[in-house]
């Protein structure tokens, strides 16, 4: 229960965060309008930065990525049969997380007439629509994350307190460096929690949650995860 709960409560806040820079940058009359990719670029490795270090302080082992919990179970650095707890954890904390941006900003929400733009706020979109590639570009940004926290964290079972700054840094360089062409979700449960919470909100003129693409930012990164995986095994 315990991994259940530092998993649930660190997710909520990397997409509080997250999602919360997001809205506070392209939603109408807020105090971050148009702040741009900087602002949220920043915003999200902070988001990475307070999520992973709650988790770990409450005990967890700070993945908050359902891509990150399946590479370690392929490397055997957690049982198998953990997965489904850490997975269902950082899903229902990632639905949770974008439902309290969507209460705090609510008023911006209604003030805001583009669709686009609201879904923007709670998952991902790609700037040219190529299935194909986008599933590429989110599997390599997460082959990137996942390579990268491997040997940041060495034992590739934890991500300590100390551990969680220098991986905040790589997922602002992923973002600042491969978030163009998808938005960089290199994580199911970031991308699909939101899109869920955002097809059940009576959100005023929220239109379509994009189902059609949904499973792109989760195949990608399922494919980088066990990619990365194998690439570890093979160089490590």
């Amino acid at each position: 229960m315990s991994v259940f709960i530092s998993e649930f409560t660190g997710t909520t806040v990397l997409i509080l965060l997250g999602d919360g820079v997001v809205a506070n940058v392209i939603l109408n009359k807020t105090k971050g309008n148009n702040g741009g990719l900087i602002a949220i670029t920043f915003g999200w490795a902070i988001a990475v930065f307070v999520g992973v270090y709650i988790s770990v302080s409450l005990g967890g082992k700070g993945h908050l990525n359902p891509a990150v919990s399946l590479a370690l179970a392929a490397l055997d650095k957690i049982p198998w049969s953990d997965v489904p707890v850490y997975i269902s954890a950082q899903l229902l904390g990632a639905m949770l997380g974008s439902f309290l941006v969507w209460v705090s900003y609510k008023q911006h929400f209604d003030d805001t007439e583009d669709a686009a733009t609201k879904l923007g706020v709670f998952c991902t979109s790609p700037s040219i629509s190529n299935p194909f590639f986008n599933v590429v570009t989110e599997a390599i940004a997460t082959i990137v994350l996942i390579l990268g926290a491997l040997y940041i964290t060495k034992s590739a079972s934890t991500l300590g307190a100390l551990d969680a700054l220098p991986v905040a840094l790589l997922v602002l360089g992923i973002g600042l460096s491969l978030g163009g062409p998808t938005g960089y979700a290199i994580s199911p449960s970031r991308d699909l929690g939101p899109r869920i919470v955002h097809a059940l909100l009576p959100i005023k003129g929220k239109g379509s949650s994009n189902w059609g693409y949904s499973w792109v930012p989760v195949v990608g990164p399922v494919l980088g995860a066990f990619a990365a995986a194998y690439l570890y095994k093979l160089i490590a």
